[in-house]
């Protein structure tokens, strides 16, 4: 059964003095009220009709404030479903910790639908990156990662099958499952930049071919100093946001 996340006039209050358009207006407000976490993750809107006829506004004014929220990644449309409150996973820049550490400490549930789990020679560039011969063998991981039920990103790690020696043992934290063998990543360098989805990672992440996606590398290292982990994440951006606090000297 759906949760309907469902603004009202006595929740949207509009001001008169305000010379912005009234859909500009009612998405700001709504924007508010979900960062302020009245509306809950995956709760849905009520549909343009019964927006506009709750508040008082016309149609079109409901549907422009609703592509407003979509454009600004607070809201999510599922074909033939209807318009959902979207989750939203800000990480800090300066902590390294996995993506099921920061969900859990938010309040999301995380998940992963595992694509492949396998052991294979590396790549040139996995050679690189951590420090390996051709003939070691490492420990594939690819899967999506979702938060809710809902997916956020595609995720590849690659770590020397001395530190994953059964992928198929790694179900649920990759860092909990390092932990347990002494090798959980102190330190790490991480590279983002932005990238165009191309057609089977649009499949996977469930968005439009060529839109922006937040392509993250990482590499880990133990405290030994020894890299353990290679990871490519594949974020969707409407839900990722990064924040890195800085200071002036």
């Amino acid at each position: 059964m759906k949760k309907y996340a469902t603004p009202t006039a006595k929740d949207i209050k509009f001001d008169v003095r305000d010379n912005s358009p009234l859909y500009a207006q009612l998405a700001r407000k709504i924007a508010d009220a979900i960062r302020a976490g009245r509306y809950q993750v995956d709760e849905a809107l009520p549909s343009e009709r019964l927006l506009s006829e709750s508040l008082n506004v016309s149609r079109v004014t409901a549907r422009k404030a609703i592509d407003r929220l979509v454009e600004q990644g607070l809201v999510v449309r599922r074909q033939g479903s209807g318009n959902y409150i979207a989750p939203r996973f800000e990480q800090a820049l300066s902590r390294l910790s996995s993506f099921s550490e920061e969900l859990s400490r938010r309040g999301y549930t995380p998940t992963s639908r595992w694509l492949k789990r396998a052991v294979v020679l590396p790549t040139a560039d996995e050679q690189a990156s951590l420090g390996i011969s051709a003939s070691t063998k490492v420990a594939r991981l690819e899967r999506l990662r979702l938060a809710d039920e809902v997916v956020m990103a595609y995720e590849v790690s690659v770590l020397p099958q001395s530190v994953v020696r059964r992928p198929a043992e790694v179900e649920g934290s990759l860092y909990e499952y390092l932990g347990r063998g002494q090798q959980i990543p102190v330190r790490a360098l991480q590279h983002i930049r932005a990238l165009n989805a191309p057609a089977r990672l649009a499949v996977q992440l469930g968005i439009d071919v060529g839109q922006a996606v937040l392509f993250i590398t990482r590499v880990g290292f133990n405290a030994q100093g020894k890299a353990v982990e290679l990871t490519h994440s594949y974020c969707r951006n409407d839900y990722y946001d990064f924040v890195a606090e800085m200071r002036r000297d």
